[in-house]
């Protein structure tokens, strides 16, 4: 049997148009992904395994398994379909989708799909076979009666939870976990014996033996027990186990890297540029223990010249070397408050690759020119040796150049004249970039002080300075040369983009701006420009943090992703992320093709091409909201544990968020949050407005609104659940009414 029945095509003797890049991958390299699609595509209908063998001449043992794995990936990753035929077929994007499962506590669920576009609603029959992170293919069932598309699962691609950290109970013969994931809705039955020795109440982790399907849960055997209690530092041991995050070094990369030693060898700086007279710093937080990134600039007679020198890890991490496959399956490092959970082992990570001061370093530059405007007119990627002249922080440069402290100054006299041209190329940029529209929201981040045996001292904020703005402009700036490089080349490579708000978020948010008396330029499209012109024109306004956080969830989230979409939130038409390559895998990644460029490769010759960069970028994505997610359990838990001595204290607070069954309330000065449950409020019937973000009393009129001051009472705290509860206080729900009875009046 042959394939040539459209157009006579012989794919045995067609041009792979990426055959350099698989023959650089592979010994016995086979037709690329594209090619496979071109043939199921041109051929019209699903094909056999075998027959697309035959169209491609493929014989060898080594061949037709190397074609069976090819096959599975790109059945995994949504780009084909095995039918119940057991044919290839491609997927029609319009009507199969693939993507993410996002879990819900009650049930049902959702799918992110891989081509962004907006979510899918899985109900909880549709959730009954999956998981939380498994990837599936669905079709558009319909929409559901909140104008949702609803998803029916065709397919699952991929199981991505294999084991569950819970609390494990027997009950009538049963015994079974209850996930501490609250993305995870079923309880994990524990088959016959598998319990083991672990008993009733305790924190157990469970195998996954056998994934959920339509008409049973998943169940599990024990393979851990943790203990009856929560331990100090057991929080994070919970959420290692529980988002399944890797955090041993095998064997193979243990062996693989005992050759490293702590000082660059002379071989390596060879045909590099020599930076190491040149005064590179590095500034960073206080607490700070890589340091990848280091910056100086100089005058020139039309503005500055501004190096970003940083650190070469796509020196030391090889493809395909056991390091670059831990990082890959990592894709980032994880910072829990007090410890990290790092992408590259310490000998990396706090040694070759850190800019540690007065040692030797190999590092990529991003040189740029920027004119006294603060607009980059010209930028160049080299590769550098370099030593920096001083390990700075944050605090110490803003009292320098803000404060005018004349101590540190004095200390640091021979990086003063730098420092100072650096503060005022940030100060020129800074304008540039409010002329561009990027948007700076004042949000606030809490940094948790600890104590003997790990308890909570206090919860304090992050204060960022003009230091914090000056490195995160320039790193901005950089990252915006490496996306454009990259972009000129025509290189295969992962962008981070960031999508504008959908047009139902816009539609909510004009509603809710209307109710008062502001509006968002822009039309069906507003620019980053109009955001923040609204922003500067509230932020005077007693409500403007009510405002500023209905902007913010307006927006959707930043993803890694191929395709040239553009960064609203910055204002840019391209971005990449260039200046992190210790901590995120995506940085690894544009390092390396900015390499290939430099060494005068091609695109097609790239080790990676672009069905490789959609997959790596969704990996990519994934993985940092599973470290996000991580983080954010423990944080919980142990704010949670921090209250768990106020139940029956009162608090002053501002309600940061309204639902239908309630508000939550962030504590003024601890930064922690709990929920006042509707059924603790006055004796009424509260209707939820979610345009407005407000309850409203049916028969008083009382009303609770995003950012409104409340005062409330600690009344439960629940470490298990991560929840604290609270109430009105009689004070605070007495002046409620009485506002209200003025009201009438």
């Amino acid at each position: 049997m042959t394939l040539k029945s459209r157009k006579d095509v012989d794919f045995n003797s067609a041009k792979d148009p990426y055959a350099q890049r698989e023959a650089e991958k592979y010994e016995n390299p086979i037709p690329s992904r594209e090619l496979i699609l071109q043939l199921i595509e041109h051929t019209g209908k699903p094909l056999r395994r075998e027959e697309i063998a035959e169209a491609f001449s493929l014989e060898t043992e080594d061949q037709l398994e190397a074609l069976r794995r090819r096959l599975r990936a790109m059945e995994r990753d949504g780009q084909l379909l095995f039918n119940r035929g057991k044919r290839y077929c491609l997927v029609n994007n319009e009507d199969l989708i693939a993507g993410r499962i996002i879990g819900h506590a009650d049930g049902f669920g959702f799918l992110k799909p891989d081509n962004g576009s907006d979510d899918l609603f899985l109900s909880p029959r549709e959730m009954n076979p999956l998981l939380h992170n498994d990837r599936a293919l669905v079709r558009i069932a319909g929409i559901d009666r909140k104008g949702r598309r609803e998803g029916a699962v065709v397919e699952i691609l991929q199981r991505n939870t294999h084991q569950v950290v819970g609390r494990l109970y027997k009950e009538d013969g049963f015994t079974y976990v209850v996930p501490d994931n609250k993305n995870i809705a079923q309880t994990i039955l524990i088959e016959k014996g598998g319990a083991g020795k672990a008993k009733k109440g305790q924190i157990v982790v469970a195998e996954i033996v056998e994934q959920p399907t339509k008409l049973h849960q998943p169940i599990g055997r024990i393979i851990e027990v943790m203990g009856e209690h929560m331990a100090p530092g057991m929080e994070i041991e919970m959420a290692i186990r529980s988002y399944e995050l890797p955090n041993q070094w095998s064997d193979a990369l243990l062996d693989e890297i005992k050759p490293l030693k702590n000082e660059v060898p002379e071989s390596a700086k060879e045909n590099r540029t020599d930076l190491r007279g040149i005064p590179l710093v590095t500034i960073d937080s206080e607490d700070a223990r890589d340091f990848d990134d280091a910056v100086y600039c100089q005058k020139t007679p039309k503005g500055w010249k501004l190096l970003v020198a940083i650190a070469d890890v796509s020196h030391y991490v090889q493809i395909n070397s056991e390091l670059d496959k831990e990082a890959q399956k990592r894709s980032t490092s994880v910072y829990f408050p007090e410890r990290v959970i790092p992408m590259l082992p310490e000998i990396l990570s706090n040694g070759l690759c850190s800019l540690n001061p007065n040692v030797d370093r190999l590092c990529m530059v991003c040189e740029l020119l920027i004119n006294e405007q603060g607009r980059v007119i010209r930028s160049r990627f080299f590769d550098a040796v370099m030593s920096s002249h001083a390990r700075l922080t944050y605090t110490e440069v803003a009292k320098m150049l803000v404060d005018g402290d004349k101590g540190l100054a004095k200390k640091y006299k021979a990086l003063m004249p730098h420092l100072q041209e650096l503060y005022a190329l940030y100060k020129v940029m800074r304008v540039s970039r409010e002329q561009r529209g990027a948007m700076d929201f004042d949000t606030q981040e809490t940094r948790i002080i600890f104590g003997p045996e790990r308890k909570i001292e206090k919860i304090v904020p992050v204060v960022r300075n003009d230091a914090h703005k000056l490195i995160e402009e320039f790193m901005i700036t950089a990252n915006m040369a490496a996306a454009r490089f990259l972009n000129n080349k025509k290189m295969p490579k992962l962008l981070r983009i960031h999508d504008g708000p959908s047009a139902d978020k816009l539609l909510s948010l004009k509603t809710f701006l209307g109710e008062l008396g502001l509006s968002l330029g822009g039309g069906a499209k507003p620019t980053p420009l109009d955001y923040m012109h609204l922003i500067d024109s509230i932020k005077d306004r007693p409500d403007a943090h009510l405002i500023q956080t209905v902007l913010l969830r307006s927006m959707s989230q930043a993803v890694y992703s191929p395709e040239l979409k553009g960064h609203f939130g910055l204002a840019l038409e391209a971005y990449a992320h260039f200046t992190s390559p210790i901590r995120r895998y995506p940085d690894l990644l544009v390092h390396r093709a900015i390499r290939h460029c430099l060494q005068g490769k091609t695109a097609e010759s790239f080790f990676y091409g672009l069905p490789e960069m959609v997959v790596l970028g969704e990996q990519c994505s994934a993985n940092e909201r599973r470290a996000d997610d991580a983080t954010r359990d423990v944080v919980s838990w142990l704010k949670c544990e921090y209250m768990t001595d106020k139940v029956g204290e009162e608090f002053p607070g501002i309600i940061s968020a309204v639902t239908s069954f309630g508000f939550f309330v962030e504590l003024a000065d601890i930064y922690v949050e709990g929920l006042v449950h509707v059924t603790n409020l006055a004796q009424d019937y509260f209707h939820f407005d979610a345009t407005s973000h407000q309850l409203r009393g049916e028969r008083t009129g009382i009303n609770y609104r995003l950012g409104d001051s409340v005062n409330v009472r600690v009344v439960r705290v629940d470490l298990d659940e991560k929840k604290i509860d609270f109430e009105l206080a009689k004070k605070q729900a007495a002046m409620k009414k009485s506002k209200k009875r003025r009201r009438k009046k």
